[in-house]
Parts: C-alpha cells; sequence; structure tokens
C-alpha cells in the first residue's frame, strides 16, 4: 500500500505554479495574465522564492524575466539562445539578497547593485549546457554535460564537482535530477544512480589554498530505473522513475507507466517502502526527460508533471489508511487504526466503523463475533444496542448476542431481556437456565417470566431444569419457602446456600429428615454451626423415628464437643451398638457422663468384649476384665498389655496362674514379662517334661534383656559418678573462690555493719558459703565437738552449701 494519494488533473498542456495559500488567487491571477500579453511561446522554467512573492520565468526564445507578483519590481533580458534554467535567491524578497541565475551555455550569477541596476557575472562556463540548477541558502548546485557543481555564493567559491557515473547516457534524454534536504544536503540523480551529499566545513588546519568547505557523499546506490525526478520525504525520498519492459505480445521494449517510489537509503542499497505507478495520457511515447517532480514542502504535497498531465501525491494521512482498509473490506484493521488515531482522523467516526464491522460480520454469517464485537462498540449507547437486538431477532440470532447484552451500565429496556429469555424458553431449557443464574432479577419482570415458566411445566412437571429454574425465580422473588421446597424436591446441591443466604433456618424445622437423606453431612454441620437458631433438643426429636441420622448427628457433635450432648450419651450407647460399633470403645473412653453400668449390659447382651473389658477395667474389676481376655480372646499379648496397663501384682499373679498348664501362653509369658516380673517366679511353676514352644529362643531372649539390664545399671553408674565427681570439682573450685566484704555487709545476727567504723580497731568475720555474714562474737558457741560450723540461717539444710569457708582476723 502506498503512502501517498495522487490526484490527476487531465489538460492538453498543463502549468506548474507554486504560492502561498493566502495569496494563491492574487498570483494566479497575475500569472494568466502574464500568459496572455506574451506571445505563445515554450516556458522552460518557473522559479519563486520562499516566500511566494518574487517569481522568475525562463523561456524558449531567450527570454528571462524576474519580477514581484505584489510589486512593480521587475528584470526583463534576452538572450540569444534558449535559457532552460532559472533560479532566484531562496530569500529574494529581502534586500541584499537580490540574486538570480540563469543557465544556458553558461550559468550567469545577476545581483541588483548601485541606482538598482542589475550586474551579470559568469559562474561557470565551458563545460556544455546548464540542465538543472537548485538554489537553497547560501549553496547553488547545478548540473552540465560533466557532472554536478556547488558553489558557495559568500565566498564565490566552486566547493566541489560530482562527476556523473554513466557517461554513456546523453545528458538532454536523461537529465541530472537536484534537490535539496536541508541547506547543507544536496540529493543528485542520474540515470539509475542515486547520490546523497552532505556539505561540511573544512577544519582549519586543513585549509591551505583549498576551499573552506567539502563535500562527503554519505549514501551511494543504484536504482532499477531510470531516475525523472528526486524529493526528501523525512528520512526517506521519493523517486519518480522511468521505467521500459518487454512487451509480452511484440517482445519489443517499450514505454511502461512511470512509477513514484519511497525508498530508505542505506549505505551502500536502498529498501523500497513502497512503489505506485501512474496512469497518465501518452506514457507510452514519453521519454525519461518529459517527467519532472516537484514538492512543496509546507504542505508536503509532490506534483507530476508529464507532457499532458499533472498528477498531485500527498502524504497519505490517518483517514486515507482508514478509506484503504474499508475498501478492502479490512474492518478489524480499520477500526483499530481509528482507535489509535481517534485524536488526529477527521474524516471517519470510530462508531460509524464499528458499526459497518458488525453488518460485515452478520452479512458473513459470522454471528457470534458480530455479537461480541457489539461489547466494544455500541459501548453504553442504548439505542443502538436495542436497535442492535431487534436486528438479531429478524435473523433469528437472538441466541447468539444474548451472551453479551449488558447488564449494568447501561441497563436496557426490561422487554429486550424478557424477548431473549422467551426464544431460550422455547428452544433451549438449559440455555435459559443458564442466562437467569447469570443475569440479574431485576433485568426483567419477574413475575412474567415465572409465569411462562409455570406455563412450560404444565405441560413437562418432571423437567428438572425447568423446576431448577423456577426456584431460583422465586429466590429472586423472595418467595424462599417455594424455593426451598422445589430444592429438596430436587435434592439440589444449592439448597444450603440458599438456607445460609436468606436465614430460612425457621422452614426447615419439619424437614431436617429431608435435609439428612439429601446430605447428611453438609445437613449436620449446618445445624450444628447453628445450634442458636435450631437447637439439639429440637434436632433429636426430629430424627426420632430414624435412629440411624440420630447417631449421625449425635456423633458429630460428640466429636465437636463431649459435653453439649451429656444427656443423650446414655441413649448413644445403643445407638453406636446399632449403627457403629468401631466407635463405640472411643465413645465410652473419651465420654465421662457415660453410665458404665447401662453400658456393661448393652456390651454383655451384644458379648462385645473388648468394650467389656474396658468398661471392668473401668469400672475396678480387673480380674474379671483379664480373665475374660484369656478366656473369650485367648490373646495372650493383649493379656499381658493389659496386665502392664494395670501394673498390678495379683493380675500377674492371676494371669500367670492361667497360663501355667498352657504352652503358648507360657511362650508368650517369657518373652514378655521379663521387665516387669521375675522370670524365676514362672519358670519355677512349669511342669518339668512340659513341652514349650520355642522354649529355647525365650529363655535366651531372657538372659539377653537381663543382660541388656546389667549393662543399662552399669553405664548409669558410670555416668553419675562422673557427673557427681564434675559436680563435686565445681562445688570445690566454687568454694575456693574469694568472696567480697565492703560496708555494705550486715551481720545477719546484730545486722549492724560487718566491718567496723574504726579501721585500726581489731574484728574476726565469719563468712559462710551461703554468703551470710557473722560477728565472730555474734554466732552461737557450739555444743560438738566437731570444729565445722555451719550457718544458723541455713542451718535446716544440714551440712549444705551454708559451712564456714573464711573466718577473718585483725
Amino acid at each position: 500500500m502506498s503512502n501517498f494519494w495522487v490526484r490527476q488533473k487531465a489538460g492538453k498542456k498543463a502549468v506548474f505554479w507554486h504560492c502561498h495559500r493566502n495569496t494563491c488567487s492574487v498570483g494566479f491571477l497575475r500569472f494568466m495574465e502574464l500568459n496572455i500579453t506574451q506571445p505563445p511561446v515554450k516556458i522552460n522554467q518557473i522559479s519563486l522564492d520562499e516566500s511566494g512573492e518574487h517569481m522568475g520565468v525562463c523561456s524558449e526564445d531567450g527570454k528571462v524575466q524576474v519580477f514581484g507578483l505584489y510589486s512593480a519590481e521587475e528584470f526583463h533580458e534576452t538572450f540569444d539562445c534558449p535559457i532552460k534554467i532559472v533560479a532566484v535567491h531562496p530569500h529574494f524578497v529581502r534586500s541584499h539578497f537580490k540574486q538570480f541565475v540563469t543557465g544556458g551555455k553558461k550559468l550567469l550569477l545577476y545581483e541588483r547593485g548601485w541606482m538598482n541596476r542589475w550586474k551579470p557575472s559568469v559562474l561557470h562556463e565551458g563545460e556544455g549546457n546548464i540542465r538543472n540548477v537548485k538554489w537553497r541558502g547560501h549553496l547553488i548546485a547545478w548540473a552540465n554535460n560533466m557532472g554536478v557543481k556547488i558553489l558557495d555564493v559568500i565566498s564565490k567559491q566552486r566547493i566541489t564537482n560530482v562527476p556523473r557515473d554513466d557517461i554513456s547516457l546523453r545528458p538532454d534524454m536523461y537529465p541530472c535530477s537536484l534537490c535539496w534536504k536541508d541547506n547543507l544536503t544536496l540529493i543528485i540523480g542520474w540515470g539509475n544512480s542515486v547520490k546523497i551529499c552532505s556539505v561540511k566545513e573544512r577544519h582549519a588546519s586543513e585549509m591551505r589554498d583549498l576551499p573552506n568547505r567539502y563535500v562527503e557523499i554519505v549514501f551511494q546506490f543504484d536504482t532499477e530505473f531510470y531516475i525523472s525526478g528526486l524529493a526528501p520525504l523525512c528520512d526517506q525520498l521519493v523517486i519518480l522513475s522511468y521505467v521500459k519492459e518487454i512487451s509480452e505480445k511484440t517482445e519489443v521494449e517499450c514505454c511502461a507507466r512511470p512509477r513514484l517510489d519511497i525508498v530508505q537509503p542505506l549505505p551502500e542499497s536502498c529498501e523500497e517502502i513502497s512503489s505506485d505507478a501512474l496512469t497518465v495520457r501518452g506514457f507510452q511515447e514519453n521519454e525519461c526527460r518529459d517527467y519532472h517532480l516537484e514538492y512543496s514542502e509546507g504542505e508536503s504535497l509532490f506534483y507530476i508533471i508529464s507532457p499532458r498531465d499533472v498528477v498531485v501525491a500527498k502524504e497519505r494521512d490517518q483517514d486515507d489508511h482508514i478509506d484503504w482498509l474499508l475498501e478492502k473490506k479490512k474492518y478489524e484493521e480499520a477500526l483499530m487504526a481509528a482507535e489509535i488515531s481517534q485524536k488526529t482522523i477527521k474524516k471517519h467516526k470510530i462508531l460509524d466503523i464499528g458499526l459497518a464491522y458488525i453488518n460485515h460480520l452478520v452479512e458473513k454469517g459470522e454471528y457470534d463475533l458480530a455479537a461480541r464485537k457489539c461489547q466494544k462498540i455500541l459501548g453504553k449507547n442504548t439505542e443502538l444496542w436495542e436497535f442492535e437486538v431487534y436486528k438479531f431477532k429478524e435473523i433469528g440470532q437472538l441466541k447468539a448476542i444474548s451472551r453479551y447484552l449488558p447488564r449494568r451500565d447501561p441497563v436496557l429496556k426490561p422487554l429486550i431481556y424478557e424477548m431473549v429469555l422467551h426464544e431460550f424458553l422455547e428452544s433451549d431449557y438449559e440455555g435459559f437456565a443458564t442466562l437467569i443464574k447469570e443475569w440479574p432479577g431485576d433485568l426483567y419482570n419477574n413475575t412474567i417470566i415465572v409465569q411462562a415458566v409455570v406455563d412450560h411445566l404444565k405441560k413437562d412437571p418432571q423437567n428438572k431444569t425447568l423446576l431448577r429454574t423456577l426456584a431460583e425465580l422465586y429466590t429472586y422473588d423472595q418467595r424462599y419457602g417455594r424455593a426451598l421446597e422445589i430444592y429438596l424436591t430436587l435434592r439440589h446441591k444449592d439448597v444450603f446456600q440458599l438456607i445460609h443466604k436468606h436465614n430460612l433456618f425457621s422452614s426447615i424445622r419439619d424437614k431436617i429428615v429431608l435435609l439428612m437423606d439429601f446430605d447428611s453431612e453438609k445437613a449436620v454441620d449446618m445445624l450444628l454451626d447453628n445450634e442458636d437458631k435450631i437447637s439439639i433438643d429440637r434436632v433429636v426429636e426430629e430424627l426420632e423415628n430414624r435412629p440411624e441420622l440420630q447417631h449421625v448427628y449425635l456423633h458429630k457433635l460428640f466429636k465437636r464437643d463431649h459435653h453439649k450432648g451429656q444427656r443423650y450419651h446414655e441413649k448413644q450407647i445403643s445407638l453406636y451398638a446399632e449403627y457403629d460399633r468401631p466407635n463405640l470403645l472411643p465413645f465410652l473412653r473419651d465420654s465421662t457422663h457415660c453410665p458404665l453400668e447401662k453400658a456393661l449390659e448393652i456390651c454383655q447382651q451384644r458379648n462385645f468384649v473388648e468394650e467389656t473389658v474396658y468398661l471392668l477395667s473401668r469400672m475396678g474389676n480387673s480380674r474379671s476384665a483379664l480373665k475374660m481376655i484369656m478366656e473369650e480372646l485367648q490373646d495372650v499379648d493383649k493379656a499381658i498389655e493389659f496386665a502392664k496397663e494395670q501394673d498390678d501384682g495379683e493380675l500377674w499373679e492371676d494371669l500367670i496362674l492361667y497360663s501355667i498348664d498352657k504352652p503358648p501362653f507360657i511362650t508368650g509369658l517369657l518373652n514378655n514379662i521379663g521387665t516387669h516380673v521375675d522370670p524365676i517366679l514362672l519358670i519355677h511353676r512349669i511342669k518339668e517334661g512340659m513341652e514349650i514352644p520355642n522354649l529355647r529362643d525365650s529363655l535366651v531372649k531372657i538372659l539377653q534383656d537381663y543382660n541388656l539390664q546389667i549393662l543399662l545399671r552399669e553405664g548409669c553408674k558410670k555416668i553419675l559418678v562422673a557427673d557427681s565427681l564434675s559436680l563435686l570439682k565445681k562445688m570445690h573450685r566454687t568454694q575456693m573462690k574469694g568472696v567480697l566484704v565492703d560496708e555494705e555487709n550486715i551481720c545477719e545476727s546484730c545486722l549492724s555493719p560487718i566491718l567496723p567504723s574504726d579501721a585500726s580497731k581489731s574484728f574476726n568475720v565469719v563468712v559462710f558459703h551461703c554468703r551470710h555474714m557473722f560477728h565472730k562474737e555474734c554466732l552461737p558457741v557450739s555444743n560438738t565437738v566437731s570444729p565445722v560450723q555451719f550457718c544458723n540461717i541455713c542451718s535446716a539444710k544440714h551440712r549444705g552449701p551454708g559451712s564456714a569457708i573464711l573466718e577473718m582476723k585483725k
């Protein structure tokens, strides 16, 4: 796609002019008046200064005219040869820049001097006709048959000569194209070669006899076709190309349509950005020299001039880009481009493009995508939303747009939502249920929709989808009782959520059994979490005829709190025995409110041995419990474990007596009682000649256990001795340390300062290891012969740390 749009003007003869917008009509009239007064002759070139107020004209009859468009200022000169080139100074409007150049065989510079006389001076001659001249700032560039020269007008020095590359091309047939990108950058196009030259200042050390400026070629590349014109476009180039191609019919080379290319210069090549082939009349007969490219910097306009047509190219703006996208039916890209450039586009509106995009998708049958785009495009415009909904209804696609209808900010008329719901109700119960769940209940008239659902249920009363949806509608309408009945009938999982959300506990007092039948775990959790709303007694009463459910409730209650349902613990014994024996024993162990006699009776009736054993031991009848283990369970390991728990010598005696005539039991006892009962007591009672399985292994184990005990005792003894010795040494070191005695210490007996006020007097002080201090005369006289004294305060410790350690004398 091109970066330009082109507008073509047709006519037998095309003339190019340039002036500012506010003076265009005046300049045009003056120009037309000039054409009328002059004889019909070919004008070779027109040149305007940057202000657009002065014009230079040269013609084939050798005449040159420079005049002001808005003043009487005028210059006429006639030469004896055709003048091909004229260029006025860019700042001609200023009084000290009254200069222009003409080109024919010579390049002449005209300057207005004293008394307004024009003085010519020859800038260059002798290298053929001057083909092109471009003036920018203080630099003049011109092309002749040999190459391109650049002159500094201020210093009158020629800076450089850029020779042409292909000397085989006739310079009159393939003229040189020149243009200034800025005051110091010249672009040269000749044949199929492009050079971009930069004018730079020469360093003072390099001056000598050289000009103070020089030219450096910064980019140079070749094109596929011959160049008819050049113009800058930011950091890119616009190139008008003369194209030749081989005819498919005659296989003869012929002229093709000229091309307008945009390229990105690279150091030794270029990258093509876009290309347009231009249709001009008579292009089959035109030559390279017949095309010209001129441009207006201020307006970004490019003029392509041919013998019969003038084509105006303008840099494409975002409106043009959007036009092209719409023409190619690329609506999504057009919409994106409009959103990005919404502040700069003038011709298009985002909404119009969006509506066109929706219509395009509908025409293609992409109804879901069209509906989805409505959300973004229609926004909060309720009128457009309603219009689009009716349009979707006309084509039978209400379902497609239903998912994307706005539900808040904005909200459409209730009729719109009801229309969509009726559409689903007639053909898609599941879709209808989904919309009811997703849409807020205030979007439509709930009563109308409820009645419609009831009418459909008359035809299909067992339809679960419709029943579930009706329950939701009743919920929206705050008729929670009816909704709860339907949910319970359907055994729907949302029944508990409904109860919690709307606090319907008063409505479920007589429906506890239904809730438990539906989901006993959730029901029990809900009931226990809301004991303040439905009491434990009420629940137990409601479940009286369903003991299995009653047990589930009371069991969870007991797990949460062992004391809350204590009045039902007696009842729970029977419930555990009937429905959950594995949890009976843990219940008996954890409950402190269970009547043991009742529990024992039930367990004995049902022959629950383990539970009976526990109850007997808990009631203090350990012997009966042990007897039951031995007789009923025949499990010596459990009997031994029971005896260990009770830690009663009589029980061990009963166990040995019971086991003495049972070899397997003797083996079990030998293996386990070594650390609780002396094995010799058991071994002495074994009858001589009795065969006891694994007797040798049992005896070896007893000996190993005994050796282990001896080793443990010896190890403990060594540790005890080592620790005692270590602590004794530590105590000795501590007692050998000195004790600070100063004026702040007092005698524990007389409570006067321990040190006398007169240090010259003699005194005796006794300091005990407990840090209590006494005057020696204050200590009582000991009645014992032993020289060791003890602290009176700590004497209760009997030779503890209070023994005397220091006696101070002076």
